[in-house]
């Protein structure tokens, strides 16, 4: 997916709104009107939801007579997740060189507790 379309992806998602209504889309397609339901907005309103979360790909409507399901694009979804995953590899990388780091000065310190014990109990 190109940083474009993932730039839609992230902006159409900032919206609480539209993170729900994907949210609920997960369990399973839902007309407009079924969408509309909990939320205490014209149906104009939940239209320009939807076209902001169609024009990134997310859901989709096929064309037919009203009322049509709006259907999530699962697809999307493991796109943004693979571009999201390269990013935790590198991040887990780093934890791992830390962890490694942090282990050698501890070894560190704790040889050279027991080498300052051991002096001090030859005096």
């Amino acid at each position: 997916m190109p940083a474009d379309g993932l730039s839609q992806v992230f902006a159409a998602l900032a919206d609480p709104t539209r993170r729900d209504m994907v949210s609920r889309l997960a369990a399973g397609d839902a007309t407009v009107n079924q969408l509309a339901e909990p939320y205490r907005m014209s149906l104009q309103a939940v239209y320009k939801h939807l076209k902001v979360l169609e024009e990134a790909g997310l859901v989709s409507r096929p064309p037919g007579p009203q009322p049509r399901p709006v259907r999530l694009e699962r697809d999307v979804f493991d796109e943004v997740g693979g571009w999201i995953e390269q990013y935790r590899r590198r991040a887990e990388a780093r934890y791992q060189r830390l962890d490694s780091v942090l282990r050698g000065i501890n070894e560190q310190d704790s040889g050279s507790r027991v080498m300052n014990e051991q002096k001090g109990s030859e005096r």
